[in-house]
């Protein structure tokens, strides 16, 4: 399995604090010693940093957690490999362009019988169950929405009536970004938190560092940070349900019911040019 961890914030921020947490189990704290990365949304831009070596080692890793990037969200993930190779384009997390946006997926868990996903135009570079599922993803989007959507609560919350077709196949702990709104699909870890003032000191579980957030934030901030585990033993942070979903925009998390995805169609839109979307198997 690989470990998550997201943030999505109503002013750019930076996630140093809760990243030299993630990256101490990279194969200090945790197993996860296959590989790592992290990508920051930048306006319509993003950065990504990867590197197949372990976390806890790595020198880019270093970089990125002294070095204060700061986005309203951030997507990342530490894997410990069960699916392709311990190479760059098996390590997540993965980026792609659709509808003029760039959306940014990373997965924990391990699919089966996934190798019959019909993709479309969207093929994986490497060979994880990870990014072909993600393409899937992109596909069932597409299909869904030829023309881009305005609703992109609509569009978030068709994904994770998506999702849950994926979770019949295995264990789909996600997240994905298209650089203002967060989601996140549970099946069996996830947590989260919020915080906003009063703002208050945190401690890290796999590193000793405290950070009083009142002395690095203002009133007005509002940020949310999602992770496969609690990163500090000193808040408290909500476990995600099998099968719930979260939707994040600017720090607050404004869908999360679960019950909400009954009115969701999973049927794509039929339009003249457009073919029958494939099943899933």
């Amino acid at each position: 399995m690989c470990e998550l961890l997201g943030m999505s914030a109503n002013v750019p921020t930076d996630i140093c604090f809760s990243f030299t947490g993630l990256m101490q189990r990279g194969g200090k704290t945790g197993p996860h010693r296959d590989g790592w990365g992290i990508t920051f949304y930048e306006g319509k831009g993003f950065r990504t940093f990867k590197d197949p070596t372990p976390s806890c080692h790595s020198k880019i890793a270093e970089l990125v957690q002294n070095y204060p990037i700061k986005s309203c969200a951030v997507v990342s993930h530490i894997r410990q490999a069960n699916r392709g190779g311990v190479n760059l384009e098996n390590t997540h997390p993965f980026t792609r362009e659709l509808w003029g946006r760039y959306w940014t997926f990373a997965h924990n868990g391990q699919l089966t019988d996934y190798q019959s996903f019909n993709t479309g135009r969207h093929r994986p570079v490497g060979q994880t169950d990870s990014e072909l599922a993600f393409c899937w993803l992109l596909k069932q989007m597409e299909d869904r929405y030829p023309e881009p959507p305005q609703d992109m609560v609509g569009v978030f919350r068709f994904v994770a009536k998506c999702c849950e077709k994926l979770k019949e196949k295995g264990v789909f702990n996600m997240l994905l970004s298209d650089g203002e709104y967060v989601i996140t699909f549970c099946t069996n870890h996830l947590y989260w938190i919020t915080r906003r003032a009063p703002f208050g000191k945190a401690t890290l579980i796999d590193e000793d560092v405290t950070i009083n957030f009142q002395e690095e934030t203002t009133p007005n901030d509002i940020v949310s940070v999602i992770a496969t585990q609690p990163l500090t033993d000193n808040e408290d942070w909500h476990r995600m349900k099998p099968g719930e979903f979260g939707i994040f925009h600017l720090g607050e998390l404004i869908d999360g019911n679960a019950n909400a995805l009954k009115d969701v169609a999973f049927a794509p839109k039929k339009v003249a040019s457009q073919a029958p979307t494939e099943p899933l198997e």
